[in-house]
């Protein structure tokens, strides 16, 4: 698989025979078709959990003469290394394509106006007698409507843009199908603020981030 684009990135073009896909990301690859012409697995398989849940699909050329090659192939359940290893090797092609508001090779934080700062704060209340998890006073609730659809399909009623405030609000911690708005191209300052007694992760997806402090 010749990797050409992460999350609507152009990225280095490196070829592997397997792909880590975290949740939320998306990837385009490239498959050449120079096979001997028989039938191939394609498998899919979670990483990192007890249960070892696996999907199989076959690559089958028009004439193929044959029945899948070899053995269904194992991914890597266990080896964090590996999948450490290969996310340090995705990275952005700053020669492909894109227009942005800023020359080309300029990421310099500190060179770019900031568009937007945005303060997130999380937290641990209880909610309706349940421990909950908030950012900025809102605790997400999913919706019975896939967000991307309802924003496709213009489906009122599923989120309502700007029920993510920039900053913590004065006022109870809620539930709510949170979404924070944006404008295409801006550049947001992102400030992390944390005031309970244990770490707490976050999950940044996109190649478009990067970590000042």
């Amino acid at each position: 698989m010749l990797l050409v684009e992460v999350e609507g990135s152009h990225t280095i073009q490196n070829t592997y025979d397997s792909l880590d896909v975290h949740l939320g990301q998306s990837y385009s690859v490239l498959v050449k078709a120079d096979q001997p012409p028989l039938e191939y697995y394609i498998v899919a398989s979670t990483r990192f959990t007890n249960t070892v849940l696996v999907a199989t699909a076959i690559l089958s050329y028009s004439n193929a003469t044959g029945g899948p090659v070899g053995p269904i192939p194992a991914g890597p359940t266990v080896e964090l290394d590996v999948s450490l290893n290969q996310a340090r090797t995705i990275r952005w092609n700053l020669t492909a394509s894109a227009a942005r508001p800023n020359p080309q090779g300029s990421y310099r934080y500190g060179q770019i106006n900031v568009t937007r700062s945005v303060l997130l704060a999380n937290s641990a209340p209880v909610i309706g007698k349940k421990q909950r998890y908030a950012v900025n006073g809102v605790s997400f609730v999913p919706a019975d409507t896939p967000l991307k659809l309802a924003d496709h399909f213009n489906i009122s009623g599923v989120f309502k843009l700007g029920s993510m405030p920039d900053n913590p609000k004065p006022g109870p911690e809620h539930l709510d199908t949170a979404v924070m708005d944006s404008n295409f191209h801006d550049f947001f300052e992102i400030i992390f603020q944390n005031n309970e007694n244990s770490v707490v992760t976050w999950h940044i997806d996109g190649h478009s981030f990067w970590v000042v402090g």
